[in-house]
């Protein structure tokens, strides 16, 4: 990350892999601490078939999706009693403080996209949450 107090453009390259406390794979792209943002966070998620992230919300902060490959399932809102299929091109928007568990129903292919948050320190926001795992939606 540059460290002057000047702003300028900083390549990312794709080699900072992470795990997140959702329980999901992360390729570090824009963040506060990849590039120095100040209000925004640009990052890859992969969601192995079958694997799912940890029921939780980002404080304050909203959330945007593009799913590039691949299809999710997410729960959402109170209680995660709310639920969203997403397939490649498809765009997604979560409030901020919006409860949520993405998952990737798929026993076969990865489910890959691409997530814009509000909040430049990309871990920062996250609040896991005590609720029951609804489990695959059926479609």
């Amino acid at each position: 990350m540059k460290t002057d107090t000047a702003p300028s453009c900083v390549l990312i390259e794709r080699t900072t892999h992470y795990h997140g406390k959702q329980g999901l794979d992360y390729f570090a792209g824009v963040a506060a601490e990849t590039a120095g943002s100040r209000g925004l966070c640009l990052h890859m998620v992969t969601i192995p078939p079958l694997g799912r992230a940890k029921p939780h919300l980002h404080e304050n902060h909203e959330t945007a999706v593009y799913v590039l490959s691949g299809e999710a399932g997410m729960w959402y809102g109170e209680g995660l009693g709310e639920h969203v299929w997403m397939h490649a091109g498809d765009f997604l928007y979560i409030p901020a403080n919006t409860p949520h568990l993405p998952y990737n129903p798929s026993d076969s292919e990865p489910c890959v996209g691409l997530i814009a948050r509000t909040d430049p320190n990309e871990q920062e926001s996250v609040t896991l949450l005590e609720l029951t795992d609804p489990g695959v939606a059926e479609r």
